[in-house]
């Protein structure tokens, strides 16, 4: 075929192009046509059984009923920057400026758009972790820039500090956090941080972390906001959303907070992407994110509950299971089984057990790592009866 479009060239960065030039669905994709399809426990997608707490969809019907229902100012509804700057002080720390340095975007996915677009392109690197949720290859791959990777190494998943070391270099224009990690369930350990913030530093780099998970942090796993490491705090956008802490993935309400700077820049390419979003959902959000500290611990203790039941059972089936410490998912290695293709595996777990999950070289599919291309990624954010479910049809021969 001719040379593709760039927006295909992105695309092609994730992997998803085949030879004949034809682009296939997303894994996610095509894995929940399968589920419904043959019937099976959809363990893939990252998607909660329940619904948000009440308070924050009575917030969001009141504000409806209340005709807010207009374009939204273009960073956020004024209580909604606030409780974002309340909410940051209250839980790690953080003071910033709801004026100047808090931006409500499209999501977490919008977030990561516009400070990728801002801050690289043609000739300059962005640095992820790796596995990588796929959205960060396109995004880098329409800045037209070049894709880079630290490994995550070892049963838990960590980055290296020689693989820090080769990753982030002169050209290095965005490093590209991802902390709690999806898909691997990973808490990056704070002195591995410290070795990306000094390297960043070192070659003035900008850090975007993506922290959604920040509330889904189990085992009291060190998790460290990137704005409180040493010397990051000037060069970073923390990003984050509702969808996974208040249960909401349709709202699409997510936002950034960095210095004034960094936020502008972000600012100016965030206008021309979906300019504003979500009025009504935006009261309620500042409702969910102003919940009593009992709501987020409680969270916390039920999906970690989930996560031993479904990684107890996983286990028994076979999978060689490593430790989740945040997030919804939890990575188990098919090796044991006599695997050594996940993506091939996943397809007939979908149609000869009824359990759906992820390839864990969807997040990787240029990985040649062997325990990458086996294993594959399972979501616990389902009631027990789902998980029960999916583990006797795992475990039954």
């Amino acid at each position: 075929m001719t040379t593709p479009p760039p927006w295909l060239r992105a695309i092609d960065a994730a992997g998803l192009i085949d030879a004949d030039g034809t682009v296939r669905p997303t894994i996610f994709a095509e894995m929940s046509v399968l589920a419904a399809a043959h019937g099976a426990v959809n363990l893939g997608q990252g998607f909660p059984d329940e619904d948000a707490p009440a308070e924050v969809t009575e917030a969001a019907i009141a504000a409806i009923r209340a005709g807010l229902n207009q374009y939204p100012p273009g960073r956020g509804t004024p209580e909604l920057r606030r409780a974002i700057a309340d909410h940051r002080s209250r839980f790690f720390g953080e003071h910033r400026d709801p004026e100047t340095e808090v931006l409500v975007t499209a999501g977490a996915t919008e977030a990561i758009a516009a400070a990728v677009l801002a801050f690289a392109g043609p000739g300059d690197e962005v640095v992820t972790l790796s596995p990588f949720y796929d959205a960060y290859a396109a995004t880098i791959g329409l800045a037209g820039a070049r894709h880079v990777t630290i490994p995550l190494e070892g049963p838990d998943f960590q980055p290296t500090v020689d693989g820090i070391e080769r990753a982030i270099g002169p050209q290095t224009r965005v490093v590209l956090l991802n902390n709690p990690h999806n898909p691997t369930g990973s808490v990056i350990a704070p002195e591995l941080l410290a070795h990306i913030v000094a390297a960043a530093t070192r070659h003035d780099a900008v850090i975007v972390s993506d922290e959604v998970y920040e509330h889904l942090v189990f085992d009291d796993a060190p998790f460290s906001p990137i704005a409180t490491v040493p010397g990051a705090a000037d060069r970073s956008l923390t990003i984050s959303s509702a969808a996974k802490t208040f249960r909401v993935t349709g709202w699409k309400i997510g936002w950034m907070t960095g210095p004034a700077a960094l936020i502008d820049a972000a600012m100016a390419v965030k206008q021309y992407l979906t300019y504003v979003n979500g009025a009504p959902f935006q009261p309620a959000v500042a409702v969910g994110l102003g919940l009593p500290e009992r709501y987020f611990a409680e969270q916390r203790a039920s999906l970690a509950a989930r996560r031993d039941r479904l990684s107890a059972g996983l286990t028994s089936a076979g999978f060689a299971v490593s430790p989740s410490r945040g997030s919804y998912f939890v990575v188990a290695d098919a090796a044991p089984l006599g695997v050594s293709d996940g993506a091939a595996f996943a397809r007939q777990v979908v149609v000869e057990r009824g359990v759906a999950a992820i390839p864990l070289a969807a997040f990787d599919p240029r990985s040649t790592d062997a325990r990458i291309r086996s294993s594959l990624r399972f979501a616990f954010c389902r009631t027990d009866a789902q998980i029960d479910e999916g583990v006797r049809r795992l475990t039954t021969r």
